[in-house]
Parts: structure tokens; sequence; C-alpha cells
């Protein structure tokens, strides 16, 4: 049975707009969940469950008589996740890490339906030019860095940085389409249009 719309279990404008590349019409349900890692749980373990447990919350919150979408990214350097940054001095030192390397964005998505739940992990390879301590604190100081998983925004001004990416870009943003496509289809969702 195919649906018309979707409920989105987040708030994120960047999800929203590349759903809308889709042509998938959705609600907007942000969840509350506590996002604390697990003790000594692997980043594409603790991604994972990121993104069941806000479709899970949704769904508790709707019921399950519309498809549910949910999604959560993390930014991984030496094993090591990289959360949003707490403060300016947090967000310099994420930037300074990923500075002349290579890093992981690992996002989860998945789908909860009347049928049951589906899940997909992307994982992209994304390699910075080095930057100066002047240009980090320049990019800080846009605003543009304080909310972002990692410390910056693949699809803004950190563009810049960006040597090399293997992989999604959309996945990078926080949404890997090509997976989101396929578990929309799976959950009868018409994806560009019907």
């Amino acid at each position: 049975m195919n649906q018309s719309f979707i409920q989105l279990a987040s708030g994120s404008p960047r999800r929203l707009e590349l759903l809308a590349q889709l042509g998938v019409e959705c609600r907007v349900h942000p969840v509350d969940i506590d996002e604390t890692p697990a003790d000594d749980e692997r980043p594409s373990d603790y991604v994972r469950r990121m993104a069941r447990e806000k479709a899970v919350a949704a769904e508790n919150e709707l019921g399950n008589h519309v498809p549910i979408l949910a999604a959560d990214t993390v930014v991984v350097i030496d094993d090591c996740p990289l959360g949003k940054p707490r403060d300016r001095e947090h967000g310099l030192d994420m930037l300074g890490r990923l500075s002349g390397r290579s890093h992981q964005v690992m996002t989860a998505v998945a789908t909860r339906t009347s049928g049951g739940e589906r899940l997909m992990l992307n994982t992209t390879e994304v390699r910075f030019r080095k930057i100066a301590p002047a240009e980090r604190a320049a990019y800080w100081d846009t605003g543009e860095p304080s909310d972002k998983a990692g410390g910056y925004a693949i699809q803004g001004r950190a563009a810049v940085f960006i040597e090399h990416i293997a992989g999604s870009y959309s996945g990078v943003m926080g949404l890997p389409l090509f997976e989101t496509a396929q578990l929309l289809r799976e959950a009868g969702v018409p994806v560009l249009g019907p």
C-alpha cells in the first residue's frame, strides 16, 4: 500500500530539504531521546542505535499507522566519535583534529511501518586539507559549525576545507539519499513522485 507521506523523526532542516529532493512529503515530528553512548559502544553501533531509538520513540508517540523515518549522524576520527561542539574551544579543537586528515561520517537511517523496521548504514570518507588556526577561528565565528556533528557543515562554508570525499555527499549532510530511497520504497512510499 502506497503512503502519501512519512513522519520524519527529526527537526533537521537539512534532512527535510534532502527528502524534498526525493519528492517525498513529510511531516516533521522531532523526538527527544537520551543520546548518551553506551560504555565501549562502537560508533557504527551507536549511530544505528540512535536512528532506531528515534524511530521507536516517534512510533510510540504517533502510532504505527504511517511510515516513520529517523536518522542519526556521527563524525569519527581515530575510532573516536565527535559529537556537536559544546562551545568555541571544543569546536576549534574538533576542527584542529580534522585538519589535514581523513575521517569517517556515519549516517544510519531507520524506517518503521506496521510491517516492521528496516535500517541501513552509510559510511563516507572525508579528507580535510590543512586548516590554519585563523581559518578555524573565522569559520567558528560564522556560527555555522556550532550545532553540527563534527563541528562542520559540508554544504556550507566548510566545503572549502574538503580535499576529497569517497561516498555519499548527502550522507555527510545527514541523510544518504541512495539508502533512504531504498528504505522508503520498501516501506511503500513513492520516491520521485507517485
